[in-house]
C-alpha cells in the first residue's frame, strides 16, 4: 500500500504542538475589521487548539496517526 499523502489545504492551516494537539488560527480576520471591537480583534489574533471532536480527522489529513 502506498504512503498517505498530506492534504495540501490542511498543512497550510494546522500544525501539531509538542504534546500532539492540533493548533489552528482564528477565522474572521481578513476583512471588515472596522466593524469589530478592539476586544474581538485582540482575541482573534492568538492561536488556539482544535476541538477534540475534529482532532482525529485533521490528524488523518496531516497523515500523522
Amino acid at each position: 500500500m502506498p504512503k498517505m499523502k498530506t492534504h495540501s489545504g490542511a498543512k497550510k492551516r494546522f500544525s501539531l504542538t509538542g504534546s500532539g494537539k492540533v493548533k489552528r488560527f482564528h477565522a474572521f480576520t481578513s476583512h471588515m475589521m472596522r466593524n469589530k471591537s478592539k476586544k474581538v480583534k485582540l482575541k482573534l489574533v492568538h492561536s488556539t487548539t482544535v476541538d477534540p471532536a475534529d482532532e482525529a480527522r485533521i490528524k488523518r489529513m496531516l497523515a500523522k496517526g
